[in-house]
């Protein structure tokens, strides 16, 4: 037993289990980053390195699309249309105004955030399934405009995008295009984890869990939503900007595609809407296995099958998505997580005197601590 004189001390069983998870995870995150930084120089064909960027662009757009959902738990069908205003914006800047590339894609980035403003204003006052219908109206819209109008974005014609690297041969051109998809996905995952992580993404829980008593609680919920809208709206456009510089071949049917946003919302279910990774996760399965469908089957809609068995498949099995499932069952084989305290003899003689003196102190008729002495 300790003597009087030694300080009390802590001992944190659960220590080296949290160090340990904490390695595994930078481990993880090394490999993730070798494999990103090595895939260029392993792809077997331009083929496959042209597959991996898309792949890569549904990564960007999901993590884009987590910042609403993850955070407020709101479920949108429009970022598709995001993506489409984002991949128009650049090539109308490139092609009419005559803007070197990547100040477009910067310029058009910033245009639909703002644009998000107001859309976000209208859309964000209503819950539920209603916001689900308006961020569909939202695809439709823009999708009649812009194929109607085809004076100024070409319509069912088509919009050709010059090339941002006119001299560079076609492997070379994907080449350059993975890191820089692979560089705008690293700022959206450092973003979403520097909210999550603030005071400002505990209110954005907050609203995912019960927005009314979040309101109630102070917090301005609809001013939080509007600003995560914009941000995530941001990203949502720098992602279809790059997507045009890279394609260099735009068609309204394909860019607002109330598929798109199905396929977001799939990829960040599957992997999980509440984790970092999880759509990244969600976008490596689902991107590969729709790349390998339209490879496979052609013009057919069996891809679109198997995209709604899968997602059936994940909302009656695995509803928080593939990361919590696996972090709950490793969980189970963790030894208990639990904080051993050490006191001194004169730290539990303290604290045995004072609960009896607490003690008769309570009783009907016990004299006070001042008469008693």
């Amino acid at each position: 037993m300790p003597s009087a004189s030694e300080p009390a001390t802590t001992l944190a069983a659960s220590r080296p289990a949290v160090t340990a998870g904490r390695v595994a995870r930078g481990v993880l995150l090394l490999l993730l980053v070798v494999a990103v930084l090595s895939f260029p120089s392993l792809a077997p064909n331009p083929y496959i390195l042209s597959a991996g960027i898309l792949v890569l662009n549904y990564a960007l757009l999901s993590t884009s699309w987590n910042f609403v959902g993850g955070f407020t738990g709101y479920i949108s069908l429009g970022h598709g249309a995001l993506a489409g205003l984002g991949a128009y914006g650049t090539a109308l800047l490139v092609t009419r105004a005559g803007m070197p590339s990547f100040v477009a894609l910067v310029v058009a980035a910033l245009a639909v955030a703002a644009l998000a403003v107001p859309i976000g204003y209208a859309a964000l006052r209503v819950r539920g399934a209603s916001f689900v219908i308006v961020s569909i109206a939202l695809v439709l819209v823009l999708l009649l405009v812009f194929q109607s109008w085809a004076s100024f974005t070409g319509g069912s014609r088509g919009l050709t995008v010059p090339r941002p690297f006119p001299d560079l041969l076609r492997p070379e051109h994907h080449r350059v295009f993975w890191f820089l998809f692979a560089g705008l996905l690293a700022l959206a995952l450092l973003v979403w984890w520097v909210i999550d992580r603030s005071r400002f993404g505990l209110g954005l829980k907050a609203i995912r869990e019960d927005e009314d008593k979040a309101e109630s609680l102070g917090i301005p919920t609809f001013a939080y939503k509007l600003v995560v809208f914009v941000v995530s709206a941001g990203f949502t456009g720098a992602a279809g900007g790059l997507y045009a510089l890279w394609f260099g071949d735009l068609d309204p049917v394909f860019q607002f595609s109330i598929l798109t946003g199905s396929y977001l919302v799939l990829m960040a279910l599957l992997g999980g809407v509440r984790s970092l990774f999880g759509p990244l996760l969600g976008a490596l399965v689902v991107g590969t296995a729709l790349e390998y469908f339209k490879v496979e089957y052609g013009s057919t809609p069996l891809h679109l099958v198997a995209t709604g068995l899968l997602l059936a498949l994940v909302v009656l099995f695995m509803p928080d998505g593939v990361l919590p499932a696996v972090s709950a069952a490793i969980d189970r084989f963790r030894p208990a997580q639990q904080s051993i305290r050490e006191v001194t003899a004169a730290e539990l003689r303290e604290q045995r005197e004072g609960g009896e003196t607490e003690l008769a102190g309570a009783r009907p008729g016990a004299p006070s601590t001042k008469e008693r002495a």
